[in-house]
């Protein structure tokens, strides 16, 4: 059974440590706070909880190895048309693992794609070693057809 499992948006709830201060609930309090970093677009305060062995997997996209190389592929999404944001529906832990169930939203000038995504962050030393999301690319497409229409026809 998982150390803890936060209350979700729906309302339900599991058990947490006596104390509420489980070493799952630590983990969870650093990836939602390094969700809400990235969604502030505080890239700083997001890399401050990668640890320096940071491994950054995305679904049939390369690997990005070493917290100084996801900080680079980070900051040079920092642009004025870019964005990202993100709706955290579920999020368990078990320790130092966390697994979230999300809807991303990625912001390309008018157009945002929302699609599903389901992570695994890893921690080590209260810091993120794995960040791993998993999501489909038929979804993604969907998502930024969605996105495309909602730009062209919001403008109307």
């Amino acid at each position: 059974m998982a150390d803890d499992l936060e209350t979700t948006r729906n309302g339900g709830t599991a058990p947490q440590s006596l104390n509420g201060s489980s070493p799952g609930t630590q983990s969870v309090r650093t990836v939602r706070t390094f969700l809400e970093a990235m969604e502030r677009g505080d890239t700083d305060a997001a890399v401050e909880l990668l640890h320096p062995d940071v491994v950054w997997k995305n679904t049939t996209l390369p690997d990005v190895r070493g917290a100084r190389r996801v900080a680079g592929v980070l900051r040079g999404l920092e642009r004025p048309a870019l964005g990202f944001a993100v709706e955290v529906h579920h999020i368990a832990a078990d320790g130092a693992v966390v697994l979230t169930d999300r809807t991303d939203v990625l912001r390309f000038g008018p157009v945002a794609i929302r699609f599903w995504v389901m992570g695994t962050f890893v921690l080590r030393e209260g810091k993120i070693v794995l960040w791993d999301d998993h999501f489909s690319w038929e979804n993604f497409l969907r998502g930024t057809v969605g996105g495309v229409f909602r730009a062209v026809f919001s403008r109307r």
